[in-house]
């Protein structure tokens, strides 16, 4: 009997939410994202996951898997009606720190952290397309709106933060379908918060967040809505005794309105040294855009957000592979190696799990003069928490063309990922539509040869 009054309560509130300037965290009405309490099936070893997601495919055997026969045998017939011809890599690639890992000279500073690398050489996945195989990364499936991988951590530990949400995104995807940071059936507090990271280009005074502060309100005056809003609210619940939504609606309003004085202070890049800056390329070209990401990255981290993604696009070489690749290199190398020492540093990278990833590899055949898409095997690093460093897991034949030895699917790594936050993804399941549903859907196995 309730349900037509909440229902039009629940858009009156989101008016008066948008209104206050908090449009972006209209999204978290059902709950609040800190879970106090909430503990992982078994202990962790990581406390929060930084996702570096290169969006377009990078072309593997041009940066982390080493294929000196691929280079040997360059302008050879290739596939099975030999209408394509192997193209061999441009780029000296050598081996690096007491592990040998074989990294290109297009990554010098991402090399020195080689012996903090777990390389997974054998990666494959189902899609063979930017449009679907986004969003399988993200979320397990490629077609269908399913809750991503951030959502699932945040349902399943929560925040360890009151004043951020728990699950932030700097990088957009909208483009390929609008759920690669949404929580779908989840709580909508699960959902990414989007932030823009910004660049020294940014106008003035750019909120990190859109519709963060209302031009039209004071904190006074914002204070006091929101103490009338929890008066109505609280009122409907002693109506209703048990509201969850509505109570969410409540967590949500508090959150933004702290939101307000944490993020812009969090993201203020003039706050940090020289050095700092100096060592995520900040200010700098072509790494200010991408460092800034990273930097912000590690604050959000350090201030206990769960689940951060971060990344780029433009890894999409068909074409001119010569002069882009080395683009795309250059502009994320440093402000990666920046994160990574700036996390050893701080004693964060103990407890937080940094993946490099992207949808799938490259051709080792030509594509005019660049590489198409190859799902069938690619290369993605994973460092900190919990992980082999310094390891090699799985193998691509001689050319990188498919996976030979220990493959890894993506359900493999969302399985293992969620291991390493003390979660089992056959146990993390919500009850939807008459089924329970996980992230790794009916596959998935834990890669346990990479834990440390």
């Amino acid at each position: 009997m309730n349900a037509p009054i909440l229902h039009s309560r629940r858009h009156l509130l989101r008016t008066a939410l948008n209104g206050f300037g908090y449009a972006a965290f209209a999204g978290l009405s059902t709950q609040a994202t800190h879970a106090e309490g909430r503990q992982p099936h078994f202990p962790a070893r990581a406390k929060r996951v930084i996702m570096i997601f290169m969006q377009g495919g990078v072309s593997h055997v041009d940066t982390f898997d080493h294929k000196p026969k691929l280079t040997a045998d360059a302008g050879k017939p290739f596939g099975s009606k030999g209408t394509s011809k192997l193209m061999g890599s441009m780029w000296k690639t050598a081996r690096h720190g007491q592990s040998g890992h074989w990294v290109s000279e297009l990554y010098p500073h991402v090399a020195k952290h080689a012996d903090r690398l777990c390389m997974l050489h054998a990666m494959h996945t189902d899609q063979q397309a930017h449009e679907t195989a986004v969003p399988f990364f993200h979320t397990g499936i490629a077609s269908q709106a399913r809750p991503s991988t951030g959502a699932w951590s945040v349902y399943g530990l929560g925040s360890d933060t009151e004043d951020l949400p728990g699950y932030i995104a700097m990088n957009s995807l909208n483009s390929f379908g609008g759920n690669n940071h949404g929580s779908a059936f989840l709580p909508a507090a699960c959902q990414a918060t989007m932030v823009n990271a910004g660049s020294s280009n940014d106008a003035p005074g750019k909120l990190p967040v859109p519709d963060l502060i209302p031009a039209h309100l004071s904190s006074a005056q914002q204070r006091a809505q929101l103490e009338l809003l929890r008066k109505i609210n609280q009122r409907r619940l002693g109506i209703d005794e048990v509201n969850p939504e509505l109570e969410g609606v409540i967590a949500s309003y508090e959150m933004a309105f702290r939101m307000q004085s944490a993020v812009p202070s969090l993201l203020d890049v003039s706050k940090e040294s020289a050095e700092t800056r100096q060592l995520y390329g900040i200010g700098q070209s072509p790494t200010d855009g991408f460092g800034r990401q990273c930097l912000f990255a590690r604050k959000f981290a350090e201030a206990g957000v769960r689940y951060i993604e971060i990344g780029t696009s433009g890894w999409d070489h068909h074409y001119d592979i010569k002069n882009l690749l080395p683009a795309s290199c250059a502009a994320t190398d440093k402000p990666i190696a920046g994160l990574l020492t700036d996390l050893r540093q701080r004693g964060l990278l103990d407890d937080t799990l940094v993946i490099f990833g992207t949808e799938f590899g490259r051709t080792p055949s030509a594509q005019s003069d660049g590489r198409d898409h190859n799902n069938r095997a690619f290369t993605i690093w994973m460092a900190g928490a919990g992980v082999k460093a310094g390891y090699r897991h799985g193998e691509s034949d001689d050319y990188g063309a498919e996976g030979v030895d220990g493959k890894v699917h993506i359900h493999d790594l969302h399985a293992t990922m969620l291991h390493l936050l003390g979660l089992d993804h056959e146990k993390l399941t919500y009850r939807y539509s008459g089924r329970d549903f996980r992230l790794t859907d009916v596959k998935g196995k834990v890669v346990k040869e990479i834990l440390a």
